[in-house]
């Protein structure tokens, strides 16, 4: 084996449950290593060995590992200790997995997208728990959040983070890299239980399939047959321009998001709270949505101290034809689902919709009407999304069809 020495990881006095590592490839000399950790006593012999068989599945006999530990947990460590030894080496033979945990229920193409978490995906810490917010999605960032630096040691983690982290209910999605290495992001998390990509700056509806067309392609190669969704991000004027054709694309779009901060620098205006700037592309993104049968999500709200700056930006955002927001914080969470619940006298009517569809449906009937009314299809299955939505933010109960008053 080549020799070389490499880092990798962070380390500092601020740092927690991370670790760095120093990794020196020899040609002789057996495996020397030097741990700091401040779980010594509790966790000490365990990170050696698992130090040791890293080493072993990446092939190397002989090294000095020096690490300093803060609490990282295995998949993190095991992520460190990889990302090292590949800039040392350059490609690998073999990766260091952690065992996979039970693969979550295949999601859904319409579930709910109300809330989604960015979280950086070099800092691992603030995956451990994301789940427990509650969010219906967290996005492992592998673009603006990640620093050009660090692009190779976020994939490892992301990848790992996939393969051993519960995060409870939400919906499994990863932000990949524009361009070509967005495209070899997509060998990383493909294989390991990503649910849906979001491709950032997409301005044509080529891009959008050549990222399609990898994704088959690596899903052919590992064997997955349950698909990756896709949820084109715009936030250029010339991707407004093409909106459609954009949520046209692939026939695995579910979603369309936009990023108005690189939209509104793209035009040469400051962002502003009140948004009139951005009001046209906005609504040229809702209808494409609208038109393509996607969700079209908003943009996220920068300013994660002002709840009721949030609260206010998520009604206005439901009002134009929203359907979720992004989050980057654990604290936006609550807000942002409960602003998108269904208004109480919305949730009686969407009930009496769906139970005279129920009833017409019972009696074998083809025209479903309420009172006077006929009721068309798109009517009914818009009551039953609000059902449904009700139900998730607790307005309603199971027990709704015996006659349980809606919560106000």
């Amino acid at each position: 084996m080549s020799t070389g020495r490499a880092e990798a990881g962070v380390r500092g006095k601020n740092v927690r449950s991370d670790c760095w590592i120093d990794l020196e490839i020899r040609n002789s000399g057996g495996i020397e290593l030097e741990v700091s950790s401040k779980v010594e006593s509790m966790y000490g012999d365990s990170i050696r060995e698992q130090l040791l068989r890293g080493l072993t599945t990446l092939g190397i006999e002989h090294a000095r590992v020096e690490m300093e530990d803060t609490g990282a947990l295995p998949f993190v460590i095991d992520a460190r200790l990889e990302v090292a030894a590949r800039r040392a080496l350059g490609e690998l033979r073999a990766e260091i997995l952690p065992e996979q945990r039970a693969n979550p229920t295949p999601s859904a193409r319409d579930r709910f997208r109300r809330s989604r978490l960015y979280l950086p995906g070099n800092t691992p810490r603030l995956f451990i728990n994301a789940g427990l917010h509650n969010p219906d999605a967290v996005i492992l960032d592998l673009e603006d959040a990640v620093a050009a630096t660090q692009k190779d040691s976020a994939r490892i983690v992301v990848r790992n983070a996939l393969r051993a982290i519960d995060f409870g209910k939400a919906e499994l999605m990863v932000r990949i890299n524009q361009g070509q290495r967005g495209l070899d992001d997509l060998e990383w998390i493909v294989p390991h239980g990503v649910q849906l990509v979001l491709a950032p700056k997409i301005e044509t509806p080529e891009e959008l399939k050549l990222i399609d067309a990898k994704i088959a392609e690596v899903s052919a190669a590992c064997g997955r047959t349950e698909p990756v969704w896709l949820m084109p991000i715009i936030e250029s004027a010339l991707g407004a321009l093409q909106a459609l054709d954009i949520c046209r694309a692939s026939a695995n779009n579910v979603a369309v998001a936009i990023g108005l901060e690189d939209y509104t620098a793209d035009i040469g205006v400051q962002r502003t709270l009140e948004g009139e700037e951005s009001r046209w592309m906005r609504g040229q993104c809702i209808n494409a949505a609208r038109a393509a049968r996607l969700q079209p999500i908003d943009t996220v709200f920068s300013d994660v101290g002002d709840q009721e700056g949030l609260r206010q930006s998520v009604l206005e955002a439901k009002r134009l034809g929203f359907d979720g927001k992004g989050c980057i914080h654990p604290r936006q969470i609550a807000v942002v689902n409960q602003a998108f619940a269904p208004e109480t006298a919305e949730v009686k009517k969407a009930c009496r919709i769906v139970e005279a569809f129920e009833d017409a449906e019972a009696r074998g009937l083809g025209v479903v009407s309420l009172g006077s009314k006929m009721i068309d299809a798109p009517v009914v299955k818009r009551a039953q999304h609000t059902v449904k939505l009700a139900l998730a933010t607790g307005l309603l109960d199971e027990t709704w069809r015996k006659g349980k008053e809606v919560t106000s």
